[in-house]
């Protein structure tokens, strides 16, 4: 096994991308969901961000506190969306982190490229969950499917971009052959 794996860059790409997405994922659920504070600030911050640029092109707000934080936004007059910790784009970052990691590249680059990434995941979701607002508020018999399917399908379309971006433009040229 051991042969296999120096051997075969794809399998060590599986095996080390499994590995660390395995470890991110637990210590998420089992400790920084269940010991920290952590998960409500960062819905929080995306909520005041949300609530930001609504209010700033004219829309009145609200929002609910739920648990530690606010988990609900919406315009008045509607529903609004809650923001729950499978919406905070956590996962997400470490999906991305973890294939740029465990794909060969220079390291240099991988420490600019990777919270760039983030950033513009958590950029991203904020817009998805704005436009959550806005459809809940003006179409709110699509909201469950937009967020189910169009969003998802947006999100982790830019994921795989991203990624697409490092593989052509900042691994190793011989892809899996080597990692500086």
């Amino acid at each position: 096994m051991r042969a296999l794996f120096k051997q075969n860059a794809f399998v060590k790409f599986i095996l080390t991308a499994g590995f660390l997405y395995l470890s991110l994922y637990l210590l998420y659920n089992f400790i920084i969901k269940e010991y920290t504070y952590y998960d409500q600030k960062f819905i929080g911050s995306i909520i005041h961000s949300v609530n930001f640029l609504l209010e700033f092109v004219g829309y009145k707000t609200f929002t609910v506190l739920q648990d530690r934080d606010y988990q609900v936004i919406g315009i008045d007059g509607s529903n609004g969306v809650w923001v729950g910790s499978n919406c905070n784009a956590i996962t997400l970052f470490s999906l991305f982190s973890v294939f740029i990691i465990a794909y060969p590249g220079k390291i240099k680059d991988k420490f600019w490229f990777i919270p760039l990434g983030v950033f513009c995941i958590h950029f991203l979701n904020i817009i998805r969950v704005l436009a959550l607002v806005l459809i809940a508020n003006y179409y709110p018999e699509f909201l469950n499917f937009n967020h189910t399917y169009t969003f998802t399908f947006l999100i982790y379309s830019f994921i795989f971009l991203l990624w697409i971006i490092w593989v052509n433009k900042f691994s190793t040229k011989n892809s899996f052959a080597h990692e500086d």
